[in-house]
């Protein structure tokens, strides 16, 4: 199921724009391309690159191309529900719950990705490979994957009683 960009009021962050060049016969032609997230600060969040000659240009369609790829997280309080790995590539984040008032505690790439969700409590570790785009992927992999007790308990058809005994 999509999830229309258009109802959601959503920021962005560019994490990280890269320079690349193509050698031709007359010298060098550079590009860049522009991974960004997206997100609404409430349970969604989005990430997508865009290449162009333009950085401005590569960022727009970097934007366009999260909205595309929105996610939707599973949120309890202020923190994820449970601990989970996320993995992309040699990418792998662990994202575990932390108590109200710990912030966020992660790296770069993998905190925009946090924070855009709308996580404010949450402890990450970052494994494996240090690519930001690994790591921003792994992220939403782990977010995506993620499932409260009422989720679970719907899935099994029990109560919440049930599950958590």
């Amino acid at each position: 199921m999509r999830i229309d960009p258009s109802t959601l009021d959503l920021k962005e962050k560019v994490v990280f724009i890269n320079r690349v060049a193509k050698v031709v016969k007359g010298g060098r032609n550079f590009r860049f391309t522009a991974l960004v997230v997206v997100g609404d600060e409430n349970g969604h969040v989005g990430v997508g690159t865009g290449k162009s000659a333009e950085i401005p240009e590569a960022i727009r369609k970097g934007i366009e191309d999260a909205k595309k790829n929105l996610v939707e997280v599973a949120i309890v309080g202020t923190t994820v529900p449970h601990e989970i790995y996320g993995e992309f590539g040699t990418g792998r984040v662990l994202i575990m719950p932390a108590s109200e008032g710990t912030g966020v505690i992660a790296g770069g790439p993998v905190r925009a990705v946090l924070e855009l969700a709308g996580l404010n409590d949450v402890r990450a570790k970052s494994l494996g490979s240090n690519n930001p785009r690994n790591m921003v992927n792994a992220t939403i992999n782990g977010l995506s994957r993620l499932r409260t007790v009422e989720q679970i308990a719907a899935l099994r058809g029990k109560t919440v009683e049930e599950i958590l005994g």
